[in-house]
């Protein structure tokens, strides 16, 4: 296999790569904590965060060296419009990113038999109105 020539692609792929390690880690500890909670709302959101946080503070201490560990497009988008990186770079960090979160959530749901992907099926409507 012929090594990555193009720094760009290196960090593009690295920050793919912790992406989906992150996806892999919220998807799969929201799919555990619910099914250890007995239906406790409380302990799976807990279950999450804890796993989530963890993960996320490993994931930024090894890969910031590699990609500065964006692990999200609003920030590579927030970084192109400041021309921090360039359009290039940023498209490629998209394009690892949104890879890499297919790539965790297939992962996640591999590892606990659940289908590859699947609709939500939960309201995603905003803001509460009081």
């Amino acid at each position: 296999m012929a090594p990555i020539a193009d720094v760009a692609v290196r960090r593009a792929v690295a920050d793919g790569l912790a992406t989906a390690i992150l996806l892999a880690t919220i998807v799969g500890s929201g799919i555990m904590g619910h099914r250890l909670s007995g239906g406790n709302a409380a302990m799976t959101l807990l279950v999450n965060s804890l796993a989530t946080g963890a993960v996320l503070t490993v994931l930024i201490v090894t890969f910031a060296p590699l990609s500065g560990a964006h692990l999200n497009p609003a920030f590579t988008l927030l970084e192109a419009v400041r021309r921090r990186i360039s359009a290039r770079d940023s498209m490629l960090y998209l394009l690892g990113q949104i890879l890499g979160a297919f790539a965790g959530v297939a992962v996640a749901h591999l590892m606990f038999g659940e289908r590859l992907f699947q609709p939500s099926h939960h309201v995603r409507a905003g803001a509460r109105s009081s």
